[in-house]
C-alpha cells in the first residue's frame, strides 16, 4: 500500500495575493444597514478601491458577511452609484467590502477610473 500523496504547502506569499489590485481612494461613502426593522445610515470614508470592492472607515460595528447598501460618487463622475456590498474584512473600524451588484457599465467605468489611480499593491 502506498502512502497518500500530499498537496504542497502553499507559499505564504500566494495566500496574500489578491484577485484584483487595490488603488488608493479618498471619497465619502454613505452606507445603509438594516438593523432590526429600520435602516440606519452611516457616513464613511473610502481608503482603497478595486474592481471587486472597497476598503473604508465606517463608524459602526458590523460582522463579516453582513450586507449593506453603499452610495457614493467617484471623483470626476456626475452620477451617484447605489449598490450592495458584503463585509469581508474588519480591523477596528476599517472594513473591506466586496461589491455584489455592479452593472456591466459600472464595471467598465470602474476599470477606466482605477487606471488613473495610484496602486497600493
Amino acid at each position: 500500500m502506498t502512502a497518500p500523496t500530499r498537496k504542497p504547502v502553499a507559499d505564504p506569499m500566494d495566500r496574500r495575493r489578491r484577485r484584483h489590485a487595490r488603488y488608493r481612494a479618498d471619497f465619502r461613502v454613505t452606507a445603509s444597514h438594516l438593523v432590526g426593522n429600520q435602516y440606519r445610515k452611516f457616513e464613511g470614508q473610502s481608503s482603497d478601491l478595486s474592481e471587486a470592492g472597497i476598503g473604508m472607515l465606517l463608524p459602526t460595528d458590523l460582522n463579516s458577511g453582513e450586507v449593506l447598501g453603499l452610495s457614493f460618487s467617484l471623483p470626476g463622475s456626475s452620477s451617484a452609484w447605489e449598490l450592495r456590498a458584503v463585509a469581508r474584512y474588519r480591523r477596528g473600524y476599517h472594513y473591506g467590502f466586496e461589491f455584489l451588484s455592479l452593472t456591466g457599465e459600472q464595471r467598465q467605468f470602474l476599470k477606466t477610473y482605477l487606471a488613473t489611480l495610484e496602486p497600493l499593491d
